[in-house]
């Protein structure tokens, strides 16, 4: 049941960046922005600068700093940590971040299913802020979940049960603790908890194990839109931004 978005013949991963772009900088004095960083597992361009071709469609100052973050789903949440390491060290301001995916799923795969074509994008800044960031955990693991060459049409996939049970169950639940020690704070603290995962059993599993009610998990939007890759959890952000209360903590894991 339910259903997902898929990009019309004429849209891509860069025109779904563009459109947030669009959205994101509605109202926005655009010479403001110092920086584009654009993260994308489905990049339209190997060799060319995706996030060059966003900026000059966006109209910005050909004097900012433009970066593609790819390789992986975790593209999207890294491109927006570089962006607020940039702007919390000083070096630039306002970054643009924008993420999308347009993933082709195997015929007959559940990936063919699954797989929704989507974007977001967020500005970052320290001036007139909305949510404000206050620190991360990351780790770093070579897990094999599912892979595509640089020659490949499509996701090569290993079986469901490896997935879940190394990887939703061990690998996430130590990111999060990790979060949780690293700033003294406890899973009740958070407001929203946002986590990409499209097994629905096992959410229900870790939601139980990890002490995650059904007010503080964040809807996944697999049944509006589909699992849209590396911009999936900006996307989860954004849902959760848009009915925050002042005050309220969100927790972001991608």
């Amino acid at each position: 049941k339910g259903e997902k978005a898929v990009a019309n013949f004429d849209e891509d991963s860069l025109t779904m960046a563009v459109a947030a772009g669009i959205d994101c900088l509605e109202g926005i004095d655009r010479s403001r922005v110092q920086g584009t960083y654009f993260a994308s597992t489905s990049m339209v361009y190997k060799e060319r600068l995706n996030a060059g071709i966003i900026s000059a469609a966006l109209g910005l100052n050909e004097h900012i700093r433009a970066m593609d973050f790819s390789g992986g789903l975790k593209a999207g949440t890294s491109a927006l940590l570089s962006a607020l390491d940039s702007v919390e060290a000083g070096m630039v301001n306002d970054v643009m971040v924008s993420s999308s995916d347009c993933r082709l799923g195997k015929p007959g795969s559940a990936q063919e299913m699954i797989f929704g074509d989507a974007g977001a994008a967020f500005l970052v800044g320290s001036e007139d802020v909305i949510a404000e960031f206050k620190g991360a955990y990351s780790t770093t693991y070579d897990f094999v979940d599912h892979y595509r060459g640089a020659s490949a049409k499509y996701d090569r996939q290993w079986e469901d049960r490896w997935i879940r049970d190394m990887g939703y169950e061990v690998l996430l639940p130590e990111a999060i603790q990790g979060l949780l020690d690293k700033y003294n704070l406890r899973i009740g603290d958070f407001a929203k908890v946002i986590y990409p995962c499209h097994y629905g059993a096992t959410r229900k599993s870790l939601n139980k194990r990890l002490e995650i009610t059904p007010e503080m998990d964040q809807n996944n939007l697999l049944a509006e839109i589909g699992d849209v890759g590396a911009a999936q959890p900006l996307i989860m952000l954004a849902n959760a931004l848009e009915e925050a209360e002042p005050a309220q903590k969100i927790m972001v894991v991608g």
